[in-house]
């Protein structure tokens, strides 16, 4: 596991348990890691190294790095930052598997759902190109690092990840100023927001290594998304506090830069794939998921 040490990759890890023989690749020489039985190797995400071993003969390989995307305003610089810190490791990754003896058997290469760009209100399901804003172009250049995996025969799955609902993250930023009573709508409020919660994530990626059907494109959000204003409608709800402001798009470009694009743009993506194969979701409701997380976060 690629990026075993960040919030996806601990809660994924931490589910495992005892099942399996665990590898996290690490920057860090001495990581924290969710899972006692795992053990960590420190890899730099760029060079082939004594790292590479590793890969020789595992049966899965999960791929979770990429530095944060809403961590800072988008300069030339922080873009291509974003860009390497995906496409480079993904391709390494793929490079020892062409290396390797014996290949694993599968390749989980996370993904995101901004690969669709905006789409207003339609439904977006796995079949959906690409759009053509920077969000979409770098997931477009992500997934594309991976796709040699599938030409030498390892199974590739490419999990389109939403807007994780969890006990840390951006779950914990938007909670705060509804908090204090400041909570209310972005923009117009009618942008789409295909939203996750943290064990439905984790119960898709493990869907993903157990069945071999699974292959391709794999939207990993719930069933039902929602726009912006309805997500603050539902955090008013859940934190018994009222929703009465509004943040004008104007005012969020000029703190946020490009990046507010993507903020008062969005996606309605459902997932398609994981229903049509029977997964069970734990939280498909923004009700539900957001009273399940919100009385754990500090």
């Amino acid at each position: 596991m690629a990026g075993g040490s960040g919030g996806l990759g601990s809660a994924l890890l931490r589910s495992l348990g005892d099942e399996h023989d665990l590898v996290v690749f690490s920057r860090e020489p001495h990581p924290q890691l969710s899972n006692p039985r795992a053990r960590a190797v420190q890899w730099d995400g760029r060079q082939l190294g004594a790292w590479v071993a590793e890969i020789e003969g595992c049966d899965v390989v999960v791929n979770f790095s990429g530095a944060a995307v809403a961590s800072g305003r988008w300069t030339a610089a922080r873009k291509a930052a974003l860009v390497a810190s995906r496409v480079e490791p993904t391709a390494i990754l793929v490079r020892a598997m062409e290396e390797a003896r014996r290949a694993p058997r599968t390749f989980i290469n996370t993904s995101a759902v901004g690969y669709y760009g905006d789409r207003g209100a339609d439904l977006v399901t796995e079949d959906a190109p690409p759009g053509s804003d920077f969000l979409a172009r770098l997931c477009v250049a992500w997934e594309a690092a991976a796709q040699r995996a599938s030409e030498i025969g390892v199974r590739l799955v490419r999990p389109r990840v939403g807007i994780v609902l969890d006990q840390q993250g951006m779950l914990a930023r938007l909670a705060l100023p509804f908090r204090l009573g400041l909570g209310g709508s972005i923009g117009n409020g009618e942008q789409w927001i295909s939203w996750v919660h943290i064990d439905d994530v984790v119960g898709m990626y493990r869907m993903a290594i157990e069945r071999e059907e699974v292959a391709g494109p794999m939207n990993v959000t719930s069933p039902q998304p929602v726009t912006n204003r309805q997500l603050a409608r539902a955090l008013g709800r859940a934190l018994r506090r009222p929703v009465w402001l509004s943040v004008p798009p104007f005012a969020l470009r000029a703190v946020l830069g490009e990046f507010a694009h993507s903020v008062l743009t969005g996606q309605r993506a459902v997932p398609a794939v994981a229903e049509r194969l029977g997964y069970q979701f734990r939280q498909s409701s923004i009700d539900g998921a957001l009273h399940h997380t919100l009385d754990q976060v500090a």
